[in-house]
């Protein structure tokens, strides 16, 4: 295997790795292999491969989060990949302050997608969650695997708490996360997903911070699936 650009600097600069150094190394897909430098070269670094290691799939967690003001959407792709997340959604919303234009949107998916491929390769993760294109909420939630549990977190008097939902489906059924922007969901935009099967959860009687409760829904489902504690 040879790797350069990027990857070559991280080997070299950071690890600062020497011929003949062992090392780990991941395709993002759930397969780790052991390596070893094998030549370091002005543009390039060679490895060679020797046994690897495959993870099994883990349950599919999507995060649909509302586009966030500031850098709040990169911690929650940060600590969202830390904490088990597959797949994350930015979506635009009703209450949305972020626009952003089709430029503008591709540009910052690129960083996004290496933000999260940073954080995997911190956190020894063997795969790699999926950054999509910012589009508007329904529209994500469409794309999603059928069958997947869609809870969208509210405070309204009928939501259920997310453990309870949670508890209600199968070991491998997919779940995705719906948490809106600063402002919440629209009402309309909450109609729109229960006309989908979503249903409405909370996670208490504190109100927290949007890039907050992505976080702690998603260490509440590990935690309940047996990965987390």
């Amino acid at each position: 295997m040879t790797l350069t650009g990027e990857r070559r600097h991280y080997l070299v600069h950071v690890l600062r790795l020497e011929d003949g150094d062992a090392l780990e190394v991941f395709d993002g897909k759930g397969r780790a292999f052991e390596a070893r430098v094998s030549g370091l070269g002005a543009e390039d670094v060679r490895l060679v491969l020797g046994t690897v290691r495959v993870t099994p799939p883990a349950r599919e967690m999507s995060v649909l989060q509302g586009l966030p003001k500031g850098d709040k959407l990169e911690w929650v792709l940060q600590k969202g990949t830390e904490l088990g997340a597959t797949a994350f959604h930015p979506v635009a919303t009703a209450r949305s302050v972020v626009k952003l234009e089709p430029k503008r949107a591709e540009e910052r998916t690129q960083r996004w997608a290496k933000i999260v491929e940073e954080a995997a390769r911190q956190c020894r993760r063997d795969d790699v969650p999926s950054v999509h294109t910012p589009r508007p909420l329904l529209d994500a939630a469409r794309s999603l695997t059928p069958g997947t549990l869609l809870l969208v977190l509210d405070e309204e008097e009928s939501a259920v708490p997310l453990g309870e939902a949670f508890r209600s489906v199968g070991p491998g059924t997919p779940v995705a996360l719906v948490i809106g922007p600063e402002g919440g969901l629209a009402r309309e935009e909450v109609s729109g997903l229960r006309e989908l099967g979503a249903r409405t959860v909370t996670l208490g009687s504190r109100i927290l911070r949007t890039e907050t409760a992505a976080l702690a829904a998603l260490a509440v489902m590990q935690h309940l699936d047996g990965s987390l504690g």
